[in-house]
C-alpha cells in the first residue's frame, strides 16, 4: 500500500483551496512598482577621494604645527581649524545632500575656502623663513606630485612626514591642498549642474507626488472619471 495516499501531511495530496500558502498568482511580467523616492542616493563621505585627501591634510597639518610652530603662536589654531573645516564641511555637505542641495553646495564651498586659507598659511610659512616653495622647475616637484596622487600615500603618509623636514612637509601639504581644491571645484560644478537638472528637495517632493497620483489614476481609471 502506498502510504503517501493516506498521509494527510503529504503536501502533494492536499486540496490547493485549503493551502494556507498558495502559490503567487501575480503576473511576473507586471511586478509591483517600486516606491517613488525623492531623496537622492549618496555614498558615504569617507569613500570620497576628496575627503580622504582632506583627512590627510588635517593629520599632516596637526603634526606640522606641533613640530614647527612655537607654542602660543596663533597660527597653530588658525591652520588646524582651517584644515579641520575643510575636512568636516566635506563630510557635512555630503550628509546634507539628502535633504538640501543648497546646504550641500554651501558647505562644499566653505570647505574649499577653508583649504584656500590653509594654502596661504603654508605659503607664508615658506616665504617668511626663506624656504623654497617647489614649482614646476624644482627637481623634486614632479616626484612629490606623483607621490601625492598615488595610492601609496594613503598607506604611509603618517610615517613619511616624520622623516621630512619642514620645507618638505609644507610642500607636500601644498600639493595635497591644490589637489583637494581642484576636486572640490569639479564637485561644485557637478552639484550645480545636478541642481539645474533636478531642482531642490521641494521640487522633487512635488514632482514625486504628481507622479504618484498619475500612476494611481492610470491604475484606477474609474476613479479618475469621477
Amino acid at each position: 500500500m502506498n502510504n503517501n495516499q493516506n498521509n494527510p501531511k503529504n503536501p502533494s495530496t492536499q486540496n490547493p483551496q485549503n493551502n494556507p500558502n498558495p502559490p503567487s498568482t501575480q503576473n511576473p511580467q507586471n511586478p509591483p512598482s517600486s516606491p517613488i523616492t525623492f531623496l537622492p542616493q549618496h555614498g558615504h563621505y569617507r569613500n570620497l577621494r576628496v575627503y580622504q585627501v582632506a583627512e590627510m591634510i588635517y593629520d599632516i597639518t596637526f603634526y606640522f604645527t606641533q613640530c614647527y610652530l612655537s607654542k602660543g603662536d596663533r597660527t597653530i589654531d588658525q591652520m588646524v581649524q582651517a584644515a579641520r573645516s575643510g575636512k568636516q564641511n566635506i563630510a557635512e555637505g555630503n550628509q546634507a545632500a539628502v535633504t538640501s542641495s543648497e546646504t550641500e553646495i554651501k558647505l562644499t564651498n566653505v570647505a574649499k575656502a577653508s583649504l584656500e586659507e590653509l594654502l596661504d598659511d603654508y605659503e607664508d610659512y615658506l616665504r617668511v623663513r626663506h624656504l623654497q616653495q617647489w614649482g614646476n622647475l624644482h627637481p623634486r616637484y614632479e616626484k612629490m606630485r606623483q607621490y601625492a596622487r598615488s595610492g601609496q600615500i594613503h598607506k604611509d603618509y603618517a610615517v613619511q612626514v616624520r622623516r621630512m623636514n619642514d620645507e618638505e612637509i609644507a610642500n607636500l601639504s601644498i600639493t595635497l591642498i591644490h589637489q583637494a581644491i581642484y576636486m572640490l571645484h569639479k564637485l561644485l560644478i557637478t552639484m550645480q549642474d545636478r541642481f539645474v537638472r533636478e531642482g531642490g528637495i521641494k521640487e522633487r517632493m512635488y514632482q514625486s507626488r504628481i507622479d504618484y497620483r498619475r500612476n494611481q489614476n492610470n491604475q484606477n481609471p474609474s476613479e479618475k472619471s469621477e
